[in-house]
């Protein structure tokens, strides 16, 4: 039975040349991220450190949010909390409103993805302008994200010069990086200068100095928090961390594992709003608390957005973004989604071949693979078990279950390698739809070392 996920995949795929693309140029990232992680002896020290911290963090999330909102507030920061999305979408409205503001200015953020912050404002009459690159070309051809730090990385030079030329008029069939960027520059510039109010998301959020702190490489968060008067930083409960040092551990470990840098260009710390302006924190809610009191996954609260999860998954990496019911896709989307809503995002636990290459290049040492396994676990008994494997699976626990029939059915495996080929690869044989079938062995392991061993003591 075919998944959403699988179904997606499958149209992901019929494109070879773009899925190889695409498969390549995200192992290269995460090649950069292997390199840049030598260099540094202390890589894994650094590792536990950030974990350890993330997990202090969340176990005293009570007490650093409170002395979070304190320093802001003694700072002139206005401080709101949001209970889940439609309170902070309308609490984003309501600030913009009061300041009579039409045009709004952003930097790139998760956030208010999750929270579906732009077409809520846009059916209110606010022009909503994306300032990341990435972002930008998204929004100008109506798609979201298929990456959570590059956006469009799916997108071909080709695809945004003809993006370009239709918006802005830009010279047709000019694929030039450094044209289109200038072009995408002269086009945001207008924008930030015109634009009425500027919104940025936050990497962190440091308890002791009431500040947020922004990682960026194009400087268009700094842009648009620079030229406007009113100001706004959305952020999840759990960015908060308790001090400049614990930053200090994260930024080491972000931009290496999300892009292979040893930093952002870019490492903004907003904390005061301008003479005569207005800066808003709103702190999120939308189902984090409720991630606090599962064990099995509180970790997720972990994550710092960097992507290195996608970047070195197979399955990503040859499914594409889009393959995903979930906004956030890969490993980290994968679990947020079960996390939020199962019976809508269950389909997402088959794209994972439990390699655990998430596990082990995330920088926060999240579990990720190990959570994907025990959400399959699961999945009976929120009555979305798929039932061909649920077959297969009682089918092998009769065999593994008797050492006489497993020996049996290990014994006449070859007898598979003679059979005709319609046999084995048929409507009942899902593995070997994209691939081929291994040779089996004439002679068992079990059988080859007794008779080889019998009358050896190499272990006496």
């Amino acid at each position: 039975m075919s998944t959403k996920h699988s179904k997606a995949a499958a149209k992901f795929l019929r494109n070879k040349p773009q899925a190889k693309w695409h498969n390549e140029t995200l192992w290269q990232v995460r090649q950069k991220r292997d390199n840049q992680s030598r260099q540094v002896p202390e890589w894994e020290e650094l590792r536990q450190l950030a974990h350890d911290m993330k997990r202090y963090s969340i176990t005293h999330l009570g007490e650093l949010l409170e002395q979070f909102e304190k320093k802001a507030q003694e700072n002139g920061v206005i401080v709101h909390w949001a209970k889940d999305a439609e309170e902070h979408n309308r609490i984003v409205y309501d600030i913009l409103q009061s300041h009579n503001v039409k045009k709004f200015v952003k930097s790139k953020s998760m956030l208010t993805e999750e929270c579906e912050l732009n077409p809520y404002l846009i059916e209110r009459g606010i022009d909503v302008i994306e300032t990341d690159l990435g972002e930008r070309i998204l929004q100008l051809m109506e798609i979201p994200p298929s990456h959570i730090v590059m956006p469009a990385i799916h997108i071909k030079r080709e695809a945004v010069s003809d993006l370009f030329h239709e918006k802005w008029d830009t010279e047709k069939g000019n694929y030039d990086p450094t044209y289109l960027t200038r072009a995408a520059r002269k086009s945001l510039r207008n924008d930030f200068i015109t634009a009425d109010a500027a919104m940025t998301g936050g990497n962190f959020a440091i308890a002791s100095t009431g500040e947020v702190v922004v990682c960026t490489n194009e400087g268009n968060a700094d842009m648009g928090m620079s030229c406007q008067k009113l100001n706004i930083c959305t952020f999840g409960l759990e960015k908060v961390i308790p001090d400049l040092d614990a930053l200090g551990i994260f930024t080491r470990l972000l931009a290496r594992s999300a892009t292979g840098q040893p930093s952002t260009t870019y490492t903004s710390h907003y904390s005061r709003p301008h003479n005569g302006g207005e800066l808003h924190y709103i702190i999120v809610d939308n189902g984090r608390s409720n991630i606090m009191a599962n064990e099995d996954h509180m970790q997720t609260l972990n994550c710092i957005r960097c992507g290195a999860c996608m970047n070195t998954c197979p399955v990503y990496r040859r499914s594409g973004g889009y393959s995903y019911t979930y906004f956030i896709p890969g490993p980290i989307g994968i679990n947020l989604g079960m996390l939020k809503a199962p019976l809508k995002f269950y389909d997402n636990v088959s794209a994972c071949t439990l390699c655990l290459s998430c596990s082990c290049v995330c920088p926060v040492k999240i579990d990720l693979g190990e959570q994907i396994y025990r959400w399959r676990q699961n999945l009976a008994p929120l009555g979305v078990a798929n039932k061909e494997k649920k077959l297969m699976s009682k089918g092998m626990k009769f065999v593994m279950d008797s050492p006489f029939r497993f020996n049996f059915a290990i014994n006449r495996a070859s007898m598979v390698n003679g059979m005709p080929r319609p046999m084995i690869y048929n409507g009942l044989n899902a593995w070997g739809e994209g691939r081929e079938l291994p040779k089996f062995a004439k002679q068992s392991f079990n059988k080859w070392w007794k008779e080889n061993h019998k009358n050896r003591n190499d272990y006496e």
